[in-house]
């Protein structure tokens, strides 16, 4: 009987665990492809903005930002930002009030890796830690095997453009506030996102409604 006792707390503990490990990943709904403002329309209005709204981005909107920036936008898997050689080195964590987050291009999902509030560390200004999004892009060295570091520095450096560029104008098409930030703490960042040695912090965005 002990054992039949053992054997079914052992089996409630496992599918608890994996229903909160399903918890974890927030799928996204569908991406929306057409519409908008022209492309003309939307470099017109690029700009960077420092004032944001604490209003909240809906997920419908943090869908399209996210596969505007970095989504797979082929069946082969390539994305709508290019890398060197196809190898697809970055990833995009997400910082907001309600916690922290992966972006899983493959399931177009978030995956929530805390519950805590960082946003005081992802940029040294002090919008930052009030706006309503904060993407921080990171590159993992690790995927670049047939590059020097050298190389590694400078095309990471490239690819990363693309995809601030693509946040910029799918931000001016939709009526939101962005502005792209070199001023983090690179080495707070990878200690609260409990990033890999490969792994690398480049760039923060700042995303929201205008002020």
């Amino acid at each position: 009987m002990e054992k039949f006792l053992f054997a079914g707390l052992v089996l409630s503990l496992f599918l608890t665990a994996n229903m909160a490990g399903q918890e974890e990943t927030i799928k996204l709904p569908e991406a929306k492809k057409s519409g908008g403002m022209s492309l003309l329309e939307a470099l017109n209005n690029r700009q960077s903005q420092r004032s944001f709204s604490s209003r909240e981005i809906s997920q419908q909107e943090l869908s399209n930002l996210l596969w505007a920036a970095y989504g797979i936008n082929r069946e082969d898997g390539r994305r709508t930002a290019p890398s060197a050689r196809n190898v697809q080195e970055f990833d995009i964590y997400l910082i907001m009030a309600k916690g922290w987050y992966k972006y899983d291009h493959e399931k177009h999902a978030l995956m929530k890796m805390g519950s805590e509030d960082l946003r005081k560390y992802a940029g040294t200004q002090d919008y930052v830690a009030t706006a309503p999004v904060n993407l921080i892009f990171v590159a993992d060295h690790d995927r670049m095997t047939n590059y020097n570091q050298d190389d590694r520095v400078f095309y990471s450096a490239i690819d990363v453009g693309f995809i601030s560029q693509n946040v910029y104008l799918f931000c001016a098409s939709e009526g939101l506030a962005t502005v792209v930030r070199g001023l983090v703490d690179r080495e707070k960042l990878r200690e609260v996102l409990n990033l890999r040695p490969s792994q690398h912090v480049i760039l923060g965005q700042t995303v929201g409604y205008p002020e």
